[in-house]
């Protein structure tokens, strides 16, 4: 057993008593100063051995939590670059397959689709700057002669001035149509009615009632089969209104419509496309040389390919056999309402 005790001198000792048996016991005393001074040196080993592993943990936390962080702040100065300069072109590398990866591929992929946005932004403005051109000239100057005759006293004759009047109120019904054309054009998918449940054969229908009193030249032969699609109903109609309209005026005949499981044709007898400009018809402002005379802002088309996509159909414009074109949009949904 052991016992605390102290010498004659007052020091503290730890005294062991062991029994050895007939009543006679050993006992030794050992200077406690010995075990103190053991302990005060296994406690500095543990103070510096524990310091040490506390700045070692320290600096590997900070160099992992940096090396994990770096690809976030390469992404936060990168949108700060974006904010500052307004420059979509900037690019952020893509290292592995981890959050920060698809983070960083997810930043590339909207700052390129924010480019393409702007791109096709841009080039709407210019286009429609370039298309407003020509009638704000000719309205300026019908409108200048309308107001030199009358200032110099030698008003025009009857005859002419109701051909002017009647030259300024088309151009100003063509202005009309395109600022409507660039309107529809411009807004974007958020601002569109949310997609329903349309039957589309009805709505085709409603489009062909719409076109038939300024088709008489042309008229229009309807066969339509149910079918229930998800979109926009007025930008449906507004895009099958446009390939009527488009089919009437280059049409010598009937004009023909047809609506059968899914698919829509509209074909005319006119005199058909050439094959180099089939590519180009969806594009906006685009005309071919022989219908530039004609009236019309080379919108129409552009608005039938947009609302077509965001219905998730597609539209096609090839010429058909026999003559003529032939315009065919096929939108997914089914025979049945849902």
């Amino acid at each position: 057993r052991f016992r605390d005790g102290v010498t004659d001198e007052g020091a503290p000792v730890l005294v062991f008593v062991r029994s050895v048996g007939s009543g006679l016991a050993v006992m030794e005393s050992r200077p406690l100063a010995e075990f103190q001074a053991t302990l005060t040196t296994l406690a500095w080993i543990l103070a510096g051995v524990a310091a040490l592993g506390v700045v070692g943990a320290d600096s590997a936390g900070l160099l992992v939590s940096r090396t994990a962080l770096r690809p976030v702040g390469r992404l936060a100065e990168a949108v700060e670059q974006v904010a500052r300069t307004e420059d979509l072109r900037t690019r952020i590398p893509v290292e592995g397959t981890d959050e920060i990866a698809r983070l960083g591929a997810s930043f590339n992929a909207m700052t390129t689709a924010l480019a393409a946005s702007r791109e096709r932004q841009r080039r709407l403005v210019a286009d429609a700057g370039h298309e407003l051109r020509t009638p704000l000239t000719s309205l300026r100057t019908n409108i200048d002669l309308l107001l030199r005759s009358e200032n110099t006293g030698r008003p025009l004759e009857a005859a002419p001035k109701r051909r002017l009047l009647a030259a300024l109120k088309a151009q100003f019904e063509e202005m009309s149509t395109l600022v409507g054309d660039l309107l529809q054009l411009s807004r974007s998918e958020s601002e569109h009615e949310p997609h329903v449940e349309v039957a589309f054969h009805e709505v085709v229908e409603t489009a062909v009632r719409r076109v038939r009193p300024r088709a008489q030249e042309s008229p229009i032969q309807a066969e339509l089969q149910p079918w229930y699609v998800r979109g926009d109903q007025a930008a449906l109609e507004r895009a099958v209104v446009n390939l009527l309209d488009n089919a009437v005026k280059f049409s010598g005949g009937p004009v023909l419509v047809r609506l059968a499981e899914g698919e829509l044709s509209v074909r005319d007898h006119g005199p058909g496309m050439a094959e180099e400009d089939l590519p180009y018809v969806f594009d906006r402002f685009w005309r071919s040389s022989s219908a530039r005379s004609m009236p019309g802002s080379g919108l129409g088309l552009a608005i039938v390919a947009q609302a077509v996509r965001e219905a998730g159909g597609e539209a096609v414009l090839e010429n058909a056999e026999g003559g003529g074109a032939l315009a065919r949009v096929r939108l997914p949904g089914s025979p049945e309402p849902a």
